[in-house]
């Protein structure tokens, strides 16, 4: 077996990311969002746009304070508020009104907040002597203009959309998304869709949709190819299809050592490159990781909840260098976190225990599934209700107790 990390950097190795010249399209920046940047944005303009003031209150010259006996300025007539023009230059000795985000006055360094101050007629009484330069955006002070505002291979959010139509981008350039197929395997399997009640044996391919809302998640569009006997004319029929049309495929079932397991004896016969078959991880130890040139291939188990612990941890990763995110993107994110109750491993794989991660305090709580005795069984995929992390117990790690730190994956 592959260690984890082993696989996942077989994984990583194979991929080979989108080329922006080729996968790439042009959006208006309000279609962007949760997209990967496929050019560097280069700000056109200078943040802020002027030296403006961050604080309501009275804009001087810092200088001015040297010549006076007392910290006493004249009051100008003008007032600026945000988006206001500056018509006045200060004369010595004179501060003006001034309102957050308005332009400073030619003449003016320093704003002092106006609880700082107290007016007296056509004067302002300032009561402390403020730093030069207090509560003053200086031009330039956040991006020059010609620098750049947004790296490419970032993941675009709120805040990236926000910074990039400050800088006047109506339009971004963006990958492609992967498209990915899946295939789910094994004669037990029966679509959501059907209107026939189960026969004995029979369960509902779930496995299809929890994988399109895993790679929907991710960033990229899913193909769902639907569930296929263990049939190998009908199995060899689908993946030569779905290797066709696909960036990735994943294929869940039929990738263990049963008699009725065909999916890598057939991977091998169409001519795929094999390059892992297990991995010392539970759940998930079946994983066949293969490649037909650059369209990559997965194997997973048919187990509900090691399908979906191998997508976190290996093929989320993947799709993400595939589609042109930068390497921070590219692993998982870990934590240590506090454990409510104990945790036990068996110590001969990799083993990831789903549960719930809380703050409490700001401080980091894992809450594995409630009946940890029945609950960690890659079939029980109702016992992962409600997960959003994974605590880790390392090969040769057997016993976590509670209240201690434990490793875990955010999913």
């Amino acid at each position: 077996m592959l260690s984890v990390a082993e696989a996942e950097k077989i994984i990583l190795d194979l991929v080979k990311p989108f080329a922006p010249e080729v996968d790439s399209e042009v959006l208006p920046l309000s279609q962007a969002i949760a997209r990967i940047l496929a050019e560097d944005i280069i700000s056109a303009l200078d943040f802020p746009h002027w030296d403006n003031s961050a604080m309501d209150g009275y804009a001087f010259c810092y200088a001015d304070l040297e010549d006076l006996a007392e910290l006493k300025l004249a009051i100008a007539p003008q007032e600026i508020a945000a988006g206001g023009k500056v018509r006045q230059v200060l004369a010595k000795g004179e501060c003006m009104r001034i309102f957050t985000g308005g332009m400073l006055p030619d003449g003016a360094d320093t704003v002092i907040m106006q609880e700082d101050t107290e007016r007296v007629g056509d004067f302002l009484q300032l009561k402390a002597k403020p730093p030069k330069g207090e509560y003053v955006r200086r031009k330039g002070e956040f991006i020059r203009a010609g620098a750049r505002l947004v790296s490419s291979g970032i993941k675009i959010g709120a805040t990236e959309i926000g910074a990039i139509a400050s800088a006047r981008c109506q339009q971004v350039k963006v990958y492609r998304q992967p498209k990915i197929a899946i295939i789910s395997t094994g004669n037990e399997l029966v679509s959501l869709e059907s209107s026939q009640p189960l026969q004995a044996g029979q369960i509902i391919d779930s496995n299809l949709y929890a994988l399109s809302a895993l790679i929907n998640q991710a960033g990229a569009i899913a193909i769902p190819l639907g569930a296929v006997r263990d049939d190998l004319q009908k199995l060899e029929t689908v993946i030569t299809q779905a290797i066709a049309q696909a960036d990735l495929v994943i294929s869940t079932g039929g990738v263990s050592v049963g008699d009725y397991d065909y999916i890598d004896g057939l991977l091998a016969k169409l001519g795929a490159e094999i390059h892992g078959r297990s991995v010392a991880i539970k759940p998930g130890k079946p994983l066949t990781i293969a490649n037909f040139g650059k369209v990559l291939y997965f194997g997973v188990a048919g187990n509900p909840v090691s399908a979906m612990v191998s997508f976190w941890r290996f093929i989320q990763g993947a799709i993400a260098k595939l589609g042109g995110a930068n390497e921070t993107y590219w692993h998982p994110q870990f934590i240590q976190a506090n454990t409510t109750e104990d945790l036990h491993s068996q110590g001969r794989r990799e083993t990831y225990l789903w549960g719930v991660l809380t703050y409490q305090r700001g401080k980091p709580i894992f809450r594995p599934v409630s009946n940890p005795s029945s609950g960690y069984s890659s079939g029980n995929l109702i016992s992962a209700i409600g997960t959003n992390a994974i605590a880790v117990m390392r090969v040769h790690q057997t016993y976590v107790p509670a209240d201690d730190q434990v490793l875990v994956m955010m999913v």
